[in-house]
């Protein structure tokens, strides 16, 4: 065991006005398996690579571990996969090898075949079990599940939870407790550090804000009560002191004007105390709901179609050169259907998502869609997005206030809409298509993992509005929590 320091870490990228990262200082055990999560564009990848010394800083960060980081960048991807082994970790025992892969359900014959012949899961589970065998190395591990089945994740948390000396971001909330015992969270306000999984940090965040909302409140009605109470004071000083300067009273007695001033300056002195006690109050309510999140509802507008099945497929059969992903698939969608396509990598959902489109893949077999049929389309890969937001909005003939105010209250920033795209980080990324989606009147949306790299406040959203609106979509996602409240079919292939 030992410890990884952060002192006074201070960051902000060239250009911008804003620090990621203001006077930072928390320390983190080697021996930890520790989840990663905040919302999009708070910086989690950033400091991973401020740990891998990949940008300048200001602060101190000190170690006695290596770090090293997932997702490994593969340069030749023809090469044999034992090769890239031994690039990655040239003491590699073999034996210790095939024993990680066995732990991961890879059998050993994926070692001699070209790396790029490998799935998405199996390339993942190669990749993880090398860093994991290297000596005095402590692993920061950056959305490991994107793009991975549900069966994959869980063979992959299992195998997690048997390791120590890990980061990971994750946003997948079954797939964070199943392997983590500490949590790190960037928050609005600061960097929270708690013992357990994601589960219990959010309810232990929950109560907080609970707490805090119920405590603004109570010093909301105190600090107008001790205002309204300051001001009569105030004004009772005013109306006593005024007495002074009268004449004589009926009796022909004179005011005691002595008398009147020390009434008058106790009264006065009252109303300062209850002033510093409302100050003080306000103070204290400064220090509140700092770190609220804010998550509004979001809308869509789905339009109903007069034809009850939207769409038909039959005997649809996608290949790709000599081999066929799938066979003889039969697949309708009804009004207000919300169906979830799920698999294994490489059993054709996308694919087939790609078909009801009309996209020009080979397949054979017939898709029918009714007349008039208008679809709003998501697409796995967000990185080809870049310039700017507003020459997006005007391109795809959104209504720009409306695109604006949707990514706003998916936690953009002000100066995130000054930002061209290609900067953003991916969860952003994917937040301008759902945006861009969720702006577009369709009769069927058809969204292709549209939850990679989303923050979990922001899938919460995202689950939300398609639960009140009930649009009419097919979609293939692998975030079980998801799945599980959205979908009305589950479609295997």
């Amino acid at each position: 065991m030992s410890l990884i320091q952060i002192t006074d870490l201070t960051f902000g990228y060239d250009g911008s006005s804003e620090t990621i990262f203001e006077n930072v200082s928390f320390q983190l055990d080697t021996d930890w398996r520790l989840g990663f999560t905040g919302r999009n564009g708070r910086g989690k990848t950033t400091f991973l690579k401020l740990l891998l010394g990949k940008y300048e800083y200001r602060g101190k960060i000190s170690a006695t571990v290596e770090f090293s980081y997932f997702p490994y960048e593969v340069l030749d991807k023809e090469k044999d996969t034992m090769e890239i082994v031994y690039t990655m970790h040239p003491y590699c025992e073999h034996w210790e090898l095939v024993k990680e892969l066995s732990l991961l359900q890879v059998a050993e014959e994926v070692l001699y075949r070209p790396f790029h012949t490998l799935s998405s899961g199996e390339q993942t589970k190669v990749l993880l079990a090398v860093l994991f065998l290297k000596e005095n190395n402590f692993l920061l591990i950056d959305e490991p599940t994107n793009h991975l089945d549900g069966e994959t994740r869980q063979v992959l948390a299992k195998y997690l939870k048997t390791k120590k000396g890990f980061i990971l971001v994750s946003h997948d909330r079954v797939f964070l407790d199943t392997c983590i015992d500490h949590i790190l969270s960037i928050n609005k306000a600061n960097i929270d550090i708690q013992r357990g999984n994601y589960s219990s940090w959010m309810q232990n965040k929950q109560l907080e804000d609970s707490f805090e909302l119920a405590e603004n409140e109570k010093l909301k009605k105190d600090i107008k009560r001790l205002s309204d109470a300051a001001k009569r004071s105030a004004n009772w000083s005013a109306r006593v002191e005024g007495t002074k300067f009268k004449g004589r009273d009926a009796s022909g007695i004179k005011p005691d004007k002595g008398h009147i001033g020390h009434k008058a300056a106790k009264m006065m002195k009252r109303s300062k105390v209850i002033e510093n006690r409302q100050a003080t109050a306000i103070e204290k309510k400064k220090s509140l709901l700092k770190n609220i999140e804010t998550a509004n509802p979001l809308k869509i507008t789905p339009l109903v179609h007069s034809s009850e099945v939207l769409v038909r497929c039959e005997n649809i059969s996608i290949g790709y050169g000599e081999k066929s992903v799938v066979k003889n698939i039969q697949l309708s969608i009804k009004n207000g259907e919300r169906i979830a396509l799920v698999g294994k990598n490489g059993s054709g959902k996308s694919s087939l998502l790609r078909v009801i489109c009309g996209q020009e893949i080979p397949f054979a077999g017939r898709c029918y869609t009714a007349s008039g049929l208008i679809l709003s389309y998501i697409p796995q890969d967000a990185s080809f997005l870049q310039g700017e937001l507003s020459e997006f909005a005007y391109e795809h003939q959104l209504s720009e206030t409306q695109f604006k105010t949707i990514l706003r209250e998916l936690d953009f920033s002000r100066e995130d809409f000054n930002r061209r795209m290609e900067y953003f980080s991916d969860g952003q990324k994917k937040k301008v298509l759902l945006a861009k989606s969720l702006c577009e009147e369709a009769h069927l949306y058809v969204w292709d993992e549209p939850l990679n790299f989303i923050d979990v406040l922001s899938r919460v959203q995202i689950e939300e509005v398609l639960l009140r609106y009930a649009p009419t979509l097919p979609f293939v996602e692998h975030d079980k929590g998801f799945v599980e409240k959205v979908a009305t079919r589950i479609e295997e292939l």
